[in-house]
């Protein structure tokens, strides 16, 4: 995992968009020991019968930890996709995922010509104090070289991350500098961000992007709403797009900046009692009034879902975009004594109308995470009646609109899925990393950018012919063959990422998405619909009113 503020400024072009829900909604845990049921005493028993004799008496010799691991995964594959097992040696990377901080060196890095290349130090972090800068490449770890051996992004996580105040030397190959630098860095306690961006649109109108719902995602939100209200928002775009969840309480805590007092926000059902309940809203919040519109896609899911859900159902915010994932599953964590972990479904959550937006997942897995390719080549994804709606799981929200549950959130206000610049050619060079080297080279060579102001650096930098020429010509020495024609097709998109990386790479995230939302139809759509209140009146069925 790339140890930087937070890894989704790596845009994913529509075309292969990949939809990977890692983590679910965690309500808390619970232990317990497992109850000596008559039920299943057989079926263990005769487990581990077989164990026994596969251990004694097969011809050849067998790993019986990876077959009972693999048994494991095996029997919850039979369940639904979001119940897991996480091995010891997986469940601290996957317990950091939704941590406020972890413990590492304190660097954004990328893997490129098979070397890791810090792209910057994370400020306050221990590499800067360290000296370390942007542009510096590690390339061994505690006198281990980890250059050119096709080192892996979890190799990376395992050496430099570690418990606070443990040491860990690094080799450094700096620009005009001769010699190797031998730097030894303490770790320390790094903050991971939820959002991506926040800013004012134009007069009135702020954005902010969230990118998850983690342990400091209500905070970050918070302080980005007020700090965005004294700068005199009375419009927001909330952009949860490819946002996968998260905390429950994060989205609940969420919700109710915005709703008025004890209205419902997400309900939650279990076979077993004890995991029912419901969330409302209370009296506090500092955007209960202010106009809204939230964005969303298929890549949003569970409590970007739950978010969106309350929103729509109380006919709080206008929902535009593409039907979101379809998570409506409930996942709570429970330690096993080996140091495993099972992240089991124990309820299904429903949106204020009572409706679960869970898609089906009865056809098994592989069915499921085909979803997003089913929706393509269905052309649901590019014109709104292809989304066939159960007229038996219709609901009504708190004025009368009819909602649908049965998968996932379907926008009020539909935008399709624009590939008018996209290609497979630009696709490579993205995912070859060959932008993102072009443009960390560029910022390197031109230091005369940082001179300049982001409002100069948007007006007056242009990505040239020449650039271009360069990234081509890049992406050749990578193995991406030049298609003339795919090119053509993308000049235009393909400068929007050359200049948007550049951009954040020379300030921040904040002027990335101020560029590179521009490629946006559904962010673009959002300001045209507060832009023109006529047309914003016509699609909300008269639910934002407040914004003439």
């Amino acid at each position: 995992m790339n140890e930087h503020k937070n890894s989704s400024y790596h845009i994913r072009l529509p075309i292969l968009l990949t939809i990977a829900v890692i983590i679910g909604i965690l309500i808390g845990s619970e232990f317990g020991e497992p109850k000596e049921d008559k039920k299943y005493l057989s079926s263990i028993q005769k487990f581990r019968e077989l164990l026994e004799y596969i251990e004694n008496d097969y011809v050849d010799t067998v790993d019986t930890e990876t077959l009972i691991e693999e048994s494991i995964e095996n029997m919850l594959d039979k369940l639904d996709p979001h119940t897991i097992y996480i091995p010891p040696k997986d469940r601290e990377l996957s317990a950091s995922q939704l941590r406020a901080t972890y413990d590492g060196i304190g660097v954004e890095f990328n893997l490129l010509r098979d070397t890791l290349y810090v792209v910057n130090p994370l400020p306050g972090g221990p590499s800067e104090k360290a000296g370390i800068i942007a542009g510096d490449k590690i390339v061994s770890v505690d006198g281990e070289n980890i250059a050119g051996i096709g080192v892996n992004n979890r190799k990376v996580y395992d050496m430099l991350r570690g418990p606070r105040g443990s040491k860990v030397n690094v080799g450094v190959v700096r620009r005009n500098e001769p010699e190797l630098l031998d730097i030894e860095l303490e770790r320390g306690a790094i903050p991971q961000y939820s959002l991506d961006a926040s800013y004012m649109v134009e007069d009135g109108m702020g954005y902010i992007k969230v990118n998850r719902f983690a342990e400091t995602t209500y905070d970050e939100f918070k302080s980005a709403l007020e700090e965005l209200k004294s700068q005199g928002m009375t419009k927001l775009i909330l952009d949860l797009q490819n946002n996968t969840g998260g905390y429950m309480s994060a989205a609940i805590r969420m919700s109710d900046e915005f709703l008025s007092e004890d209205q419902l926000i997400v309900s939650q059902k279990g076979q077993s009692e004890k995991y029912d309940s419901e969330a409302k809203s209370t009296e506090k919040g500092i955007f209960k009034d202010g106009a809204l519109i939230v964005l969303v896609n298929e890549g949003s899911a569970s409590a970007s879902e739950i978010v969106a859900g309350a929103l729509q159902d109380n006919d709080r915010a206008l929902v535009i975009g593409r039907r979101s994932f379809g998570k409506g599953l409930v996942q709570l964590p429970f330690d096993l004594k080996d140091g495993s972990e099972l992240r089991m479904t124990i309820a299904r959550y429903y949106t204020p109308s009572g409706r679960s937006i869970q898609k089906p997942y009865d056809d098994g897995e592989k069915s499921y995470d085909a979803d997003y390719y089913n929706r393509y080549t269905s052309g649901e994804l590019f014109v709104k009646d292809s989304v066939q709606f159960d007229e038996d799981l219709a609901y009504k929200t708190s004025k009368g609109r009819t909602v649908y549950g049965g998968g996932g959130i379907m926008p009020d206000y539909f935008v399709p899925l624009d590939t008018t610049d996209n290609s497979i050619y630009v696709n490579r060079l993205v995912n070859s990393n060959t932008i993102r080297e072009y443009t960390l080279d560029y910022r390197d060579n031109h230091p005369e950018l940082k001179d300049m102001s982001f409002e100069d650096y948007n007006k007056n930098f242009e990505v040239t012919a020449a650039m271009l020429r360069e990234v081509v010509g890049l992406g050749v020495k990578k193995g991406i063959r030049f298609n003339k024609k795919q090119f053509e097709k993308s000049r235009e998109l393909l400068k929007y990422l050359i200049k948007a990386r550049i951009a954040r790479d020379n300030f921040d995230d904040d002027a990335f998405y101020k560029i590179y939302n521009e490629t946006n139809e559904i962010y673009r759509q959002a300001i045209t619909l507060f832009n023109n209140p006529d047309l914003l009146q016509n699609q909300s069925n008269g639910l934002l009113l407040q914004m003439r």
